[in-house]
């Protein structure tokens, strides 16, 4: 839809006011949806509403979309990841009027007397034009996960066909569908939605965990951590840790995601990974083995210590298949301080560099301080923001690190 120039001028005048309480108004805007609507429970993740994690990446994308609202192709980039997750969690077109409903009365809650009438006006017509963007882009989504050879629109039920303990922390699942149906295709990176009912909750859980596998199989395997060092301990990682076996259906939504591997470039690669962020890095390499690729490929990971570093043997193992690469870890609290690992610590420039070079395509998972501190030295050393790729485990934003780009 084409947005009036007075439109376009208002919105605009609310960005200095939008970026001053943009945390206020989507922390109001959530406690207020879900107050009229907790039905809407059963799809968003609880865990990142209590961290506050959901409310800071709306309110950046709200700010986005205002500053870009006369160029809404200018956000894009920022809006596919939000859609691929929007699609596996199962967000549909009818949610849209009640999220714009809530938006904006929270924008003129919070705003108070600056949110006049013309305004709130303006940002009704301007949220339309927002929610479209996303609706015809999950629409086709949507058609994409139910129309390729094996694919589903929604949620399916799997078997747990293996439960694998990978370390003291991680855990594998490998997942057949219920109904025997073959395996859509997926990109390595991507990741399943998992739905599970646990008891005594009202609510539905959901959770997004990276393929930890090479497309092409007869399952899917996602290898989750149990995330039990800080509250709110993770849910739904302990209740699959404790409670699901062998034998059990559990929900999964379509693949998703647009962290991918491109297996037409021939530039070396890092896949640079911390904790469990090395998921998405096992799918990877995976398809690098299954491919039998000849580019230069050097899988470097850090873990806090041998007891929860998991798949170093299969790295060892897939790394020794290929012709040109390498597997490089090191740990920040190592049990044995002279044990095989190559660094002690954390990563740095100096290690980094050594494999790297400024035409090394690089991908990157793990916590959000790892990403911020690798980040910053794959600039430093020279890589253009197009040769670094990397996947938040929560809500998309921005990272400190991007700002520094060259």
């Amino acid at each position: 839809m084409t947005l009036s120039q007075k439109t376009i001028d208002i919105v605009k005048s609310t960005v200095p006011a939008l970026e001053e309480n943009r945390v206020n108004i989507t922390s109001v805007f959530y406690k207020n949806m879900f107050h009229n609507h907790p039905e809407l429970l059963n799809i968003f993740n609880h865990a990142n509403q209590s961290r506050g994690q959901q409310q800071l990446a709306l309110a950046n994308m709200v700010y986005a979309a205002a500053k870009n609202i006369d160029q809404l192709e200018n956000i894009i980039s920022e809006v596919v990841p939000v859609a691929h997750k929007h699609r596996g969690l199962g967000v549909k077109k009818e949610h849209y009027p009640i999220v714009g409903k809530h938006l904006i009365g929270a924008i003129k809650e919070v705003l108070g007397d600056a949110a006049t009438d013309e305004v709130i006006d303006a940002w009704k017509e301007a949220y339309d034009a927002i929610a479209k963007v996303f609706i015809d882009m999950e629409a086709n989504m949507y058609e994409e996960a139910a129309d390729q050879p094996g694919g589903w629109k929604d949620f399916k039920e799997f078997i747990v066909d293996r439960k694998v303990k990978e370390s003291d922390v991680i855990t594998s699942f490998y997942l057949k569908p219920k109904d025997g149906e073959v395996l859509p295709h997926f990109e390595p990176g991507q990741y399943i939605t998992v739905r599970v009912s646990i008891p005594e909750d009202e609510y539905l859980h959901l959770r997004q965990y990276s393929l930890s596998c090479a497309p092409g199989q007869d399952y899917y395997r996602i290898s989750v951590k149990r995330e039990a060092d800080h509250e709110p301990y993770g849910k739904v990682s302990n209740y699959l840790h404790d409670y699901v076996n062998e034998g059990d259906a559990i929900e999964v939504s379509a693949p998703a995601g647009d962290f991918t591997l491109n297996m037409e470039e021939g530039e070396p690669v890092a896949l640079i990974s911390g904790g469990v962020g090395l998921t998405p890095m096992m799918s990877m390499l995976n398809t690098f083995v299954q491919e039998k690729s000849s580019r230069d490929i050097t899988f470097i990971h850090s873990a806090r210590n041998e007891k929860v570093h998991a798949f170093r043997d299969d790295v060892y193992k897939l790394t020794a298949q290929l012709e040109n690469s390498r597997f490089i870890y090191g740990y920040s609290n190592p049990e044995a301080t002279e044990g095989d690992q190559h660094f002690t610590g954390h990563i740095t420039k100096e290690i980094l560099q050594q494999y790297i070079s400024k035409d090394t395509i690089c991908y990157v998972c793990g916590p959000e301080p790892f990403l911020e501190h690798v980040i910053k030295i794959l600039y430093a050393l020279g890589l253009s923001k197009d040769n670094i790729r990397y996947e938040f485990f929560g809500p998309a934003r921005e990272l400190e690190a991007e700002k520094v780009a060259v």
